[in-house]
């Protein structure tokens, strides 16, 4: 069956999310080369663990550039969305590994607390200085793009990012204290700093997609005020089992059940609904069940509805 019956899209179309990615992947991927040859011979655990960061940085954008992808195809009668909800699923996988990431970063710095090791800091300085300038590029790119397009898989490859451009500031820092100091601990001990901060970028991208997959209410609305603002639609007296849930960034889905006046004709109710929630909260997607308490069992609730309007 196909999606004609569908008069809304259920798709997204990012055009600029699609090529800010396909831009930040290939500097990506020609600069994370480059860092883990250069983590190798300098044997700089802070740029071993900024290498396996980039690492994860063109998997995480890989799985972006696949979930803009899946957005893109329509609604069938087997996935009424269509398959926006795959950019959630995307974004809590990236999350995980921007978790995983940290801890093995704390694993690997104490181990190098441990048992210290010589670093060759000409090359990790080098190396460190061009991923700050990638990094800083790559930051303001994706910046501008999520001022264009809310999409939650560009999100996490900013926190990505910018956990990239601190890790680079973070291991420029450590060579010049090493240089100075000769203390080697700092490359392990920043190294375990930058592995807390990516472990913090993680968890937000994490706790937001987990919000959306369990259907909670989306943050910037509040449920009540919603709810007030349909009861004072001219005809509506009662509101109730109303859920309101993200499927995806910026598409969000809302459903209620409404009391209506015997003398209002129900058709100009609904449109007044679906006016009122586009136009006030961007609510697009609304399916709201005209009843009547008299009609239409609601138990204790119905009862106490009906008495409190006689």
């Amino acid at each position: 069956m196909t999606d004609d019956f569908h008069h809304l899209d259920h798709v997204k179309q990012q055009s600029t999310s699609k090529r800010t990615l396909w831009i930040t992947l290939i500097l990506t991927f020609v600069f994370t080369i480059l860092e883990v040859v250069g983590g190798v011979l300098s044997q700089s655990l802070a740029l071993i663990s900024d290498s396996a960061h980039m690492i994860s940085d063109v998997l995480a954008l890989g799985l972006s550039m696949f979930a803009i992808f899946m957005a893109t195809r329509k609604p069938n009668d087997q996935y009424t969305f269509g398959f926006l909800r795959f950019e959630i699923i995307a974004s809590f996988l990236n999350g995980l590994a921007l978790i995983a990431i940290a801890l093995w970063i704390f694993v690997e710095g104490i181990k190098r607390m441990i048992h210290p090791q010589q670093v060759d800091l000409t090359i990790v300085l080098i190396i460190a200085s061009i991923g700050l300038i990638v990094n800083i590029t790559l930051t303001l790119i994706l910046s501008r793009s999520m001022k264009s397009e809310e999409n939650l898989n560009v999100k996490s490859a900013l926190w990505h990012f910018i956990g990239d451009l601190l890790s680079s500031v973070g291991v420029i820092v450590s060579a010049i204290l090493i240089h100075f100091t000769g203390w080697q601990m700092l490359d392990p001990l920043i190294s375990m700093v930058i592995g807390g901060i990516i472990g913090i970028g993680g968890y937000k991208i994490i706790r937001e997609a987990y919000l959306i997959l369990m259907e909670s209410v989306p943050e910037k609305f509040d449920l009540n005020e919603i709810r007030a603002d349909l009861g004072r639609i001219e005809g509506v007296e009662d509101v109730h089992e109303m859920h309101l849930w993200a499927v995806s960034t910026e598409h969000y889905s809302l459903t209620a059940h409404v009391f209506v006046r015997a003398d209002i004709q129900p058709f100009c109710v609904i449109l007044a609904v679906n006016e009122m929630l586009r136009s006030k909260y961007g609510i697009g997607h609304s399916t709201i069940q005209i009843e009547h308490a008299a009609i239409h069992d609601h138990g204790e609730y119905g009862r106490r509805f009906l008495l409190n309007h006689i």
